[in-house]
């Protein structure tokens, strides 16, 4: 049975306990050379950030997000005990656990942490296929000469050298595909590290409910529970014509996930389809100085994504959410794509003229869409507005001192 110490690395056939060092931390299957496809999950990763960041945190239940009305980003595992989970509204979260120290967002940090974890992946293989900034997919296929040791151990050196380098932790899924690496990866965090075999895939899925097919959620489990289908044996149970028949195009994809069969192969880049963001209000407001404001900061955000990403959009969304919970979202194209936040915010803000009337609001959002790279835009030309141009001018000009200085070195009034 192959064996691997976590801790040092030490690979070895028998023994509950690591040879060399001792420990217990000892990973036993007997595929678990063999397996080269995994998913790599940060734990608790804005949390694990902030708590890095500020010691003072360590031992303290700790919530990421934003006001009374906002919802959790994420929590840490503290908090996630007293039942803190993400996307859950803020007030619903502070009630479990009243004594959670609440930190607003720094995007910054997070993404500067998942840059450095990400080279650490790229130096283990070119086939790395980010989903978030807190995991990737990886593909170690044809690796082993390369690193002179299997996945499984180049996977376990990559999160030690994250907790010993970054500081983060993270929990590693290994199997032979991507279906499979995601659901093992969350079944021990977190620094966990789970494996699933081929020849182990049909038992292992047997009793498991389908909830775990990532993709379907609350509204697919209840059409898959008015079925009959509640775990991966009942699914296996359907024809697959009848899936077909029952559920479209997505009863072929639950006809070959009920077997553990996927397909997919690992993408390195992933197409961005969109870039939004959103704030939510303590209090409703119909104000449009409020608003306005607003709107001008989310698309300096969405702008500064975008220029990030060498990726500029021709459609401009205004999300509003009123207080009964009900959305409008309009949309405006553009004569040509851009990603400068003024004409993003003078698109949304006149979108917001139309649809005052029916606040006041609790939710403001920007978004821009139908995204090209930016190399393929030119400059601004609006024949209605000469001064684009200038204000596209003035707005790099910005940029430039933002890179050299720091981004709160020149900011608009609007933006206080």
């Amino acid at each position: 049975m192959p064996n691997l110490c976590r801790d040092c690395l030490t690979t070895f056939e028998a023994g509950l306990r690591c040879p060399s060092c001792g420990r217990p931390r000892v990973l036993s299957h007997p595929e678990l050379f063999d397996l080269s496809i995994a998913h790599m999950d940060c734990d608790a990763f804005f949390a694990s950030v902030e708590k890095r960041d500020n010691p003072d945190l360590r031992d303290k239940p700790v919530i990421i997000g934003g006001g009374h009305r906002g919802v959790v980003s994420t929590a840490c595992y503290i908090a996630r005990i007293k039942g803190v989970r993400s996307a859950m509204p803020m007030f619903k979260a502070l009630q479990l656990c009243p004594e959670a120290v609440v930190v607003p967002p720094r995007m910054q940090a997070y993404s500067e942490a998942s840059r450095a974890i990400r080279q650490m992946m790229d130096e283990l293989t070119p086939k790395v296929e980010p989903l978030s900034l807190d995991e990737a997919f990886l593909d170690l296929r044809g690796t082993s000469k390369l690193h002179g040791a299997p996945p499984a151990v180049m996977l376990a050196r990559l999160v030690k050298r994250m907790h010993a380098e970054i500081g983060l932790t993270g929990s590693i899924g290994l199997s032979h595909n991507k279906f499979l690496a995601k659901i093992a990866s969350d079944l021990d965090k977190p620094r966990g590290f789970s494996v699933i075999g081929l020849a182990e895939t049909h038992t292992f899925l047997a009793d498991k409910p389908v909830k775990l097919i990532w993709g379907v959620g609350k509204v697919g489990q209840v059409s898959l529970e008015k079925s009959g289908i509640r775990t991966f044996a009942d699914l296996r149970r359907w024809d697959r014509d009848d899936l077909h028949v029952r559920f479209g195009s997505l009863g072929d994809r639950l006809w070959y996930l009920a077997r553990g069969q996927d397909a997919r192969s690992i993408s390195q880049r992933q197409t961005v389809k969109s870039i939004s963001k959103e704030t939510t209000f303590s209090v409703d407001t119909a104000d449009i100085d409020v608003l306005d404001k607003h709107i001008w900061r989310l698309s300096e955000q969405v702008s500064d994504r975008a220029k990030s990403k060498s990726q500029a959009g021709r459609v401009v969304t205004l999300k509003l959410k009123r207080s009964n919970h009900t959305s409008l979202t309009r949309r405006l194209t553009l004569p040509s794509p851009t990603n400068m936040a003024d004409p993003i915010y003078r698109t949304a803000r006149s979108l917001l003229e139309h649809a005052l009337g029916e606040g006041p609001f609790r939710l403001i959002g920007v978004g821009l869409s139908t995204l090209i790279s930016d190399e393929s835009t030119g400059a601004p030309t609006d024949l209605l507005d000469p001064d684009a141009s200038k204000r596209a001018d003035a707005e790099r000009a910005r940029d430039e001192i933002r890179r050299k200085f720091g981004k709160d070195a020149i900011i608009k009034g609007r933006a206080l």
